[in-house]
């Protein structure tokens, strides 16, 4: 039986990013942002690895173009995101862990607008979460700790006391601001992320055990999903 994350630890609530950690909209969200990118003379093929994890808004205000607005340019990406969930997909395994979590423990914390975080996750077949926080919720996007901490914030528990699930640098960055504990999920990967986090290629295999002091994770001995710990480099 693999081992999972944190044995010894339970916490107070799990907060989850949403592209790439318990959905993969990478081909969809690419199209959208290459069609963008080849509009405004970028590098097609340099620009769209350079968008995951955080906001549309300053996605566009990072490439410092000259005479755009990057709160229009922001709202015009994400209608035309809306408009392409083709091959939006639940990760391995989500669903049904979602499925298993009290719904007071839990949240979705991701750098997409409620619009279009709530159209991927109908698209992927994943449950609407009883907590979202999107884009239009914080000042600040990933890496800043805002997003975590408004989550727990709302859930009624401390940032510290929950245990963030992502997949971007950007949203570890800011779950490690947030002072939670993180664990990568890289199911979407195709490369090796080096990190100092427990690794879990996706949810296959992975239970919770809910008790009185928290939720605390745990592997079905059958369905046992590798896990590693990679160093940082």
């Amino acid at each position: 039986m693999t081992q999972a994350p944190f044995p010894d630890r339970s916490f107070a609530a799990f907060l989850f990013d949403m592209d790439g950690t318990i959905l993969n909209s990478i081909a969809a969200a690419e199209r959208v942002w290459a069609a963008w990118a080849r509009s405004h003379g970028l590098d097609v093929a340099a620009f769209p690895p350079t968008i995951h994890g955080v906001r549309a808004v300053e996605t566009v205000r990072r490439q410092g173009l000259a005479g755009v607005d990057p709160e229009t340019e922001g709202a015009a990406i994400n209608r035309a995101e809306l408009e392409d969930v083709e091959g939006v997909e639940a990760i391995a395994g989500a669903g049904a862990f979602l499925a298993s979590l009290p719904a007071e423990r839990w949240a979705v914390v991701t750098s997409a607008s409620r619009a279009l975080a709530m159209r991927r996750l109908q698209a992927a077949g994943l449950p609407s979460p009883p907590l979202l926080i999107t884009a239009e919720d914080v000042a600040h996007g990933k890496p800043a700790p805002d997003c975590f901490r408004l989550a727990a914030q709302r859930l009624g528990v401390r940032a510290e006391d929950c245990l963030v699930f992502e997949d971007a640098p950007a949203g570890i960055a800011a779950a490690e601001a947030a002072g939670a504990s993180v664990v990568v999920i890289t199911a979407t990967h195709t490369h090796p992320l080096a990190t100092r986090h427990p690794v879990l290629t996706g949810y296959e295999g992975l239970a919770v055990r809910v008790g009185a002091d928290g939720l605390a994770l745990s592997m079905h001995a059958a369905t046992a999903s590798p896990l590693g710990l990679h160093p940082l480099i």
